[in-house]
């Protein structure tokens, strides 16, 4: 009865398989599509306020800083930026003064960025973005409360799927 009952649970998985590949895949491809949709959409709001100066990686970058002070290895390692795409998006946002730097007192070679007014603005500029999108996310596109804290709980689960497969080289 045992060897009956395992046959029956592997035939189950295989046809289970087509479709969890299929789903699997979809994600990966939301994932892409949705990121560089929220980059357009964020690029549309600067463009309507008349921000050509800043791009929308560049805008949410300043966002992501907020109101602290880090280095561009914090940056990197909380996951919102690779080091040489940091780095590049840094020196542009400082030159166009989005961003003010100061090297470290206990290590000289660490530069610590906050905003400036101008990046503070820009900063307050995505964040009225995001709550206009947050009041129309439910009536507009039926995306409530639950729909978010479940999608948010299999997103960090992938996440840390992926980051233990790099780490453990699964």
């Amino acid at each position: 009865m045992g060897m009956q009952n395992a046959a029956a649970e592997t035939s189950r998985t295989d046809e289970q398989e087509p479709d969890f590949q299929k789903s699997y895949l979809q994600t990966l491809t939301l994932v892409e599509r949705l990121h560089r949709q929220l980059l357009d959409v964020i690029k549309d709001d600067l463009e309507r306020h008349g921000r050509n100066d800043i791009n929308s990686v560049q805008a949410l970058l300043l966002f992501n800083i907020g109101d602290q002070e880090l280095t561009a290895g914090e940056l990197r390692s909380r996951g919102h930026y690779l080091g040489s795409n940091v780095s590049y998006n840094l020196k542009k946002l400082v030159e166009a003064d989005y961003i003010r730097h100061e090297r470290c007192d206990s290590d000289r070679r660490a530069v610590r960025v906050s905003l400036t007014q101008a990046g503070s603005d820009v900063r307050e500029q995505l964040k009225t973005l995001f709550d206009r999108q947050l009041k129309s996310l439910q009536p507009v596109a039926n995306v409530d409360q639950d729909d978010l804290d479940s999608m948010n709980t299999a997103l960090m689960r992938l996440e840390r799927y992926w980051e233990d497969h790099i780490k453990y080289r699964l």
